[in-house]
């Protein structure tokens, strides 16, 4: 009871999140697929950007700012605060979750760009799926996970945040990039899908490796006194 208390991925939600994860890694896929190489807008870009492209004040200062925390100073800044409350609730794991969840997820979205090819706005710039996207998703679902379990929220409950989390994140930090121009409507739902994919997998292997290690420094511990005992030629306690 003790170990599943300090799971930074609740067990009653592993299940369903994994299949959203791999739900998640499949629309990524299927995606960069159909969009391989492409520099224009498809016909489901063009219509959303229509109506939220080049939003002007305030609504642009609202964008601007929502993209300054994915850039890597405001990146650092969420994360560092976030760290910070992990280590002063003495939550080792999340701390971990919360720099490797969104990191690796913005590394995976960065390898993606390379491999499909997509850009906007000319050739260096590649956008598929959405760096900033992912890293936002990425980060609220961590959040949301650790509130899930810190209390004790169950399946439903935890479930219906994280998700709303992740949700609300995404579209807020997608919503930014496309009113920016920064990126094209389908590299957002690429990149939240990318934070949906990749989270989920890093939680698990947190507490995977953690469980892993506890186990090993507890057995180590508990054969200390028989090793002490034998050494002293003394009996061992049955």
């Amino acid at each position: 009871m003790h170990r599943l208390s300090r799971s930074v991925l609740d067990p009653s939600l592993r299940g369903l999140l994994g299949l959203i994860a791999g739900l998640a890694a499949l629309v990524v896929v299927l995606l960069g697929v159909v969009y391989a190489g492409h520099s224009r807008p498809g016909t489901l870009d063009a219509w959303i950007q229509s109506a939220v492209d080049g939003v002007g004040p305030p609504w642009r200062d609202v964008a601007l700012g929502m993209d300054f925390l994915g850039e890597p100073g405001g990146a650092v800044m969420l994360v560092g605060a976030a760290v910070t409350g992990c280590l002063l609730l003495r939550l080792p794991r999340a701390a971990v979750l919360v720099v490797a969840g969104p990191g690796l997820a913005v590394v995976t979205a960065t390898l993606l760009k390379s491999l499909v090819g997509r850009t906007i706005h000319g050739e260096d710039n590649l956008s598929y799926p959405s760096g900033h996207t992912a890293f936002a998703t990425a980060l609220a679902l961590v959040v949301a996970l650790l509130v899930t379990g810190r209390l004790g929220l169950g399946r439903t409950a935890g479930t219906a945040l994280v998700l709303a989390a992740a949700l609300v994140a995404g579209a807020a930090m997608g919503w930014a990039q496309v009113a920016l121009g920064a990126h094209y409507p389908t590299d957002v739902l690429g990149g939240w899908c990318t934070g949906l994919a990749v989270t989920p997998a890093i939680a698990w292997l947190v507490d995977r490796t953690a469980d892993r290690t506890a186990d090993r420094t507890a057995d180590r511990t508990a054969d200390r006194p028989a090793d002490r005992r034998a050494d002293a030629g003394q009996p061992e306690r049955p």
